[in-house]
């Protein structure tokens, strides 16, 4: 019998890969990450299209971030070529780790297996789930009415957007739910809200099993809005983004309280992106404000060593522990 608390992390993108390589730093926690597959850009579009395998690139992403540690192959998967080859450009843009995966779905049968198989390779610490493992195709309806069709495409609109959705019924991995059900901590993030985090909400048998969870459920909420998905949020219409689908929970809600410096919002100007502020005193859920980011080369982004130090205060915290279920 195991006292390690069993920790879910849904999400996709670069900020769960951030978030992950701290929280696999914990001794004490049993780590999974569910992503989704999604994407439809670059080289996992690409790749997607040609061979009819699900989206694998923020798949690869949180793999590398889970390694037990930064090897030489782990480098490697993130390899990205350029236009080396004289005469020709086919492997232009491709991502080598997108391009293992694509081989070892192939030669094994499963894409399942591939996870699997490079997991054990790279000696991952946790376990890494797709939140589906059908090819599927993200659609956003604007509040104007505006059907925007494919992940990458969403966010190039610079629309206010209403929900995404999918366009065929989506079946969960069973691998994803259970681990859901046995979950002590649910996580949302970090990420894009409309499509990192909601593209494995709007699953429906993983949203029955959040909802159904004892779990404390913990949003880590995003530092700077994002132009196409986010522009003008603050904290609060982050979260209800997220609880508003389909009354999903939120118990925490980890907001980076950073003082931002003048000379790193000043390389935000031409994006649009703005610090993401809190505009309420009170609220429905707990809210943890602490120090969580970094700086490094004038950017904003999450420091996944203070991530794992917030996430060791939350599960030691005495405030939190009436809403964990008794033993």
């Amino acid at each position: 019998m195991t006292d390690k608390k069993r920790v879910v992390v849904l999400g996709g993108g670069t900020g769960q890969a951030v978030m992950l390589r701290g929280l696999k730093q914990i001794e004490d926690i049993e780590l999974t990450a569910i992503v989704t597959v999604a994407d439809d850009g670059g080289s996992t579009g690409r790749l997607r299209r040609s061979f009819h395998i699900p989206a694998m690139g923020d798949l690869r992403n949180v793999m590398i971030a889970m390694a037990e540690s930064e090897s030489l192959l782990g480098n490697l998967m993130n390899y990205r070529f350029d236009d080396v080859v004289e005469g020709s450009n086919e492997l232009s843009g491709h991502n080598l780790g997108n391009l293992i995966l694509t081989a070892l779905t192939q030669t094994s049968g499963s894409f399942m297996e591939a996870i699997t198989q490079i997991s054990n390779v790279l000696n991952v610490k946790g376990d890494i789930l797709p939140s589906t493992s059908q090819i599927i195709t993200l659609y956003a309806e604007m509040e104007d009415g505006t059907i925007v069709r494919g992940e990458s495409n969403i966010p190039k609109v610079r629309n206010r957007i209403k929900r995404v959705f999918y366009d065929t019924p989506v079946r969960a991995t069973q691998k994803a739910i259970e681990a859901i059900q046995n979950a002590d901590y649910i996580l949302y993030g970090i990420g894009s809200v409309y499509t990192s985090i909601l593209p494995n909400l709007i699953i429906d048998e993983i949203a029955q099993a959040i909802r159904a969870s004892r779990a404390i459920k913990i949003y880590f909420c995003n530092a700077m809005t994002q132009p196409g998905e986010t522009a003008g949020y603050g904290m609060e219409e982050h979260v209800q983004a997220i609880m508003a689908l389909d009354d999903h929970p939120v118990d925490v809600v980890v907001y980076a309280d950073d003082i931002i410096p003048p000379e790193v919002l000043d390389r935000y100007q031409d994006t649009d992106a703005q610090p993401v502020v809190m505009r309420q005193t009170e609220h429905p859920y707990i809210v943890v404000s602490t120090k969580l980011l970094r700086f490094d080369g004038g950017l904003v982004r999450h420091d996944s060593e203070k991530i794992k130090s917030v996430m060791e205060y939350l599960m030691e915290s005495e405030a939190l522990a009436c809403l964990l279920p008794p033993m």
